[in-house]
C-alpha cells in the first residue's frame, strides 16, 4: 500500500506527487544578523529523531507548499497545513 499525504487542496495522494524541501521549524535570522547566525542558519541542522515539521511542495497536484508534521520513524503523517496559512497566522 502506498504512503499517502492528505494535501488540503487536493484530498489524499500518494506520497510520490510531493517533493520535500526541509524542516519547517527553522527560522531565519534577520538580514541584519551576525555572520554566526547566519552560518547556523544555512550549515547546522539537527537531526532530530521523531515527530517533525517539513515543508513538501505538491510537485505533481496543486503545486502548492505544504507543511507537513511527520514522524521520521513510523513515517505516520498527523497533520497537512498550506504554508500560505501558516505565514499568514504568523504575521498577525
Amino acid at each position: 500500500m502506498a504512503s499517502l499525504i492528505t494535501c488540503p487542496h487536493c484530498g489524499a495522494r500518494p506520497k510520490e506527487e510531493f517533493t520535500i524541501r526541509g524542516s519547517a521549524s527553522v527560522v531565519r535570522p534577520a538580514p541584519s544578523a551576525p555572520d554566526d547566525d547566519w552560518h547556523r542558519y544555512v550549515y547546522v541542522r539537527d537531526n532530530a529523531r521523531g515527530r517533525i515539521l517539513e515543508y513538501w511542495h505538491h510537485a505533481a497536484g496543486c503545486r502548492r507548499w505544504l507543511i507537513v508534521d511527520r514522524s521520521n520513524i513510523t513515517h505516520e503523517v498527523f497533520s497537512v497545513i498550506d504554508a500560505a496559512d501558516k505565514a499568514r497566522e504568523a504575521a498577525k
